[in-house]
């Protein structure tokens, strides 16, 4: 599972970036990525998950009274790839009672290689559709390739070394973690942006041993670890020539299968958190 925030980019027209003070990336730390290889999917587990958002805390500058929403996250086992479809709604309320409704649509097809994804995102604030990005990825051995937008207009953007699909990004940080790991540091593209590739920083905890998970026995048996995505800015980065902000930061308990049943979202005036109310095994694959 590669659990994407979609709902960041509608917030960021009207609240202040998301908090955070952690180091960006460094240009061409994580090296060449051999994706022109399969990649094991073992750990993705094809499945169904719905989830909770509520309010977890605000902060004192801040004028958040109330959020909460929903997201469904489901991904397929398409034989030579994986198919991914993110539906997340959430309301937030400020202290005058003012309310922001915000929903998005956002579906993807990854090849099992990590070379190629497609990718539709539909978004709205208030019932109208604001953003609608989709096109189609492809990456050569090394991470270079190549986006191709559709919408908002059709237009190409190169990615760099190195370049990580959503998917392959997962399977790659679960198995450094396994291995002792605490870093993955890489340029990711998701489809989300209409500017190519995003810097990010994956900051992992120690792999934990399986425990008991209430409600959801399948994932007992299941060892985890908690990460921190922090995303930068490719442009202003280099612009900068130095450490940024990140543009967001997600954190996330991943369990070995690709499901993540805890997740959080920073933004500078308050935090949401989301936790995982169905799980369900999804038929496919060959």
């Amino acid at each position: 599972m590669r659990l994407r925030l979609i709902i960041v980019l509608g917030l960021a027209a009207v609240l202040a970036a998301p908090a955070g003070h952690a180091q960006a990336p460094v240009a061409g730390a994580a090296g060449a990525v051999p994706l022109g290889q399969p990649i094991e999917a073992r750990h993705l587990a094809p499945h169904r998950a719905a989830y909770r958002l509520s309010l977890e805390s605000t902060r004192r500058s801040g004028n958040i009274a109330r959020a909460d929403g929903a997201m469904l996250y489901e991904l397929v086992d398409a034989c030579d790839g994986w198919a991914t479809r993110q539906r997340f709604s959430l309301t937030i309320a400020d202290q005058d009672g003012t309310e922001i409704e915000t929903a998005s649509d956002y579906s993807t097809y990854e090849s099992r290689d990590g070379r190629r994804l497609r990718f539709t995102l539909t978004q709205m604030t208030q019932g109208a559709v604001t953003t609608r990005i989709a096109g189609e990825a492809e990456l050569a051995a090394d991470g270079t390739g190549t986006v191709r937008y559709t919408e908002p207009e059709a237009k190409e953007e190169r990615l760099p070394p190195g370049t990580l699909l959503p998917n392959v990004h997962t399977l790659i940080a679960l198995n450094a973690a396994r291995e002792g790991r605490r870093l993955l540091v890489a340029p990711l593209f998701d489809g989300t942006s209409e500017d190519g590739a995003q810097d990010s920083t994956t900051v992992m905890s120690a792999w934990d041993a399986p425990r008991e998970v209430p409600g959801h026995a399948g994932l007992s048996a299941l060892g985890s670890v908690r990460m921190r995505i922090a995303f930068f800015d490719r442009e202003a980065q280099q612009q900068g020539g130095g450490a940024t902000t990140p543009s967001y930061e997600v954190s996330l308990r991943y369990w070995e299968n690709g499901v993540a049943d805890e997740l959080s979202m920073d933004f500078r005036e308050f935090v949401v958190s989301g936790r995982m109310v169905k799980l369900e095994p999804v038929p496919g694959g060959c």
